[in-house]
């Protein structure tokens, strides 16, 4: 029997081989790093599912920016817990709210360092909801003015682009408008576009204490079944002006990943959720996977899908780890 002209292995004998041929590679100037902030000063409070991530007062917060910067990660997105909370989410639009606030304080001792404000109501609602109560359901068209209020609040801030994440129709364009009429014509929008009603996002709920207090978000977030759905919400999203668009969660959904790569060209980010970061360190600390892999592995497939901006709560690591 003759042997084999064609023997692919011959290019993965060693890591330089291995290296030099590469199809995927990671790079931290395509990372988003998450943070939480919360008032009060010298707060640096551990969220404890999601081990080694942090509710971070202002004053401190600033520096863990400046860590993130120095290891140099482009670009963070903050979400705010508030003092207190109502049923309108008045936090959220206040100019003097918990985000704003560090808005500015990150953008004056980072200039540089690109801040991205999540924007919806969720955290700041006492109900829980991405939007406005109507009897007993979450209501649409009355949310949308608040959003894009939330978005210019923010932008007058300081910050660098916007990411609604609230699933209601029509926001995109909301906030386009919004922004456009007060001269934030070059402000771009970065939309949670295809955001599943995912099992995965409990931690980060416990993180920004905003889960529903009644009932569920599958009137809003998509179904995890749906795939083409995913395209059309991605559609209407880019002609309402979206810049960028998000897959949410990024794992589970590499397949959405993969088509919305097909279908659009424009820049695709994913993120890689709180459930995703917490199985990850729960397994790890069982010492049932290499940890390090694990994290270089899924956020290489992550990549690889066809997202070029990740979201992930190991950005820091993931930097340190690139070199």
């Amino acid at each position: 029997m003759p042997f084999p002209i064609h023997r692919p292995r011959r290019l993965r004998r060693t890591e330089a081989l291995r290296g030099f041929v590469r199809e995927t590679r990671l790079s931290v100037r395509s990372l988003i790093y998450p943070l939480f902030v919360c008032p009060g000063t010298q707060v640096k409070s551990e969220i404890k599912s999601m081990p080694g991530n942090y509710r971070w007062s202002v004053d401190w917060l600033v520096e863990e920016c400046r860590s993130a910067y120095d290891l140099g990660i482009p670009a963070v997105i903050l979400f705010g817990i508030p003092e207190s909370k109502d049923e309108v989410g008045s936090g959220a639009y206040d100019p003097e709210g918990i985000v704003q606030r560090a808005v500015r304080a990150v953008k004056k001792a980072l200039p540089d360092l690109m801040v991205i404000c999540d924007v919806c109501l969720d955290e700041y609602t006492s109900h829980g909801h991405c939007g406005l109560i109507k009897d007993g359901e979450i209501d649409n068209d009355s949310t949308l003015p608040l959003l894009a209020k939330t978005a210019l609040t923010q932008v007058e801030a300081g910050a660098d682009i916007v990411a609604p994440s609230d699933m209601m129709d029509g926001r995109v364009g909301a906030i386009r408008t919004e922004l456009d009429a007060h001269g934030h014509t070059q402000v771009p929008i970065l939309a949670y576009s295809a955001k599943y009603a995912s099992a995965f996002y409990g931690p980060f709920r416990e993180a920004a204490d905003s889960a529903p207090k009644f009932g569920d978000r599958k009137s809003y977030q998509m179904d995890p079944a749906n795939q083409r759905e995913a395209m059309r919400e991605i559609a209407l999203d880019l002609e309402e002006g979206a810049d960028i668009i998000m897959v949410k969660p990024a794992l589970p959904y590499l397949d959405i990943i993969a088509l919305a790569r097909r279908e659009f060209d424009v820049p695709i980010a994913a993120y890689q959720v709180s459930g995703e970061f917490s199985l990850i360190e729960a397994a790890a600390r069982l010492a049932w996977i290499d940890r390090e892999r694990m994290i270089l592995e899924t956020l290489t497939s992550i990549r690889r899908a066809g997202a070029e901006i990740i979201l992930t709560y190991y950005a820091k690591e993931v930097a340190r780890l690139l070199g």
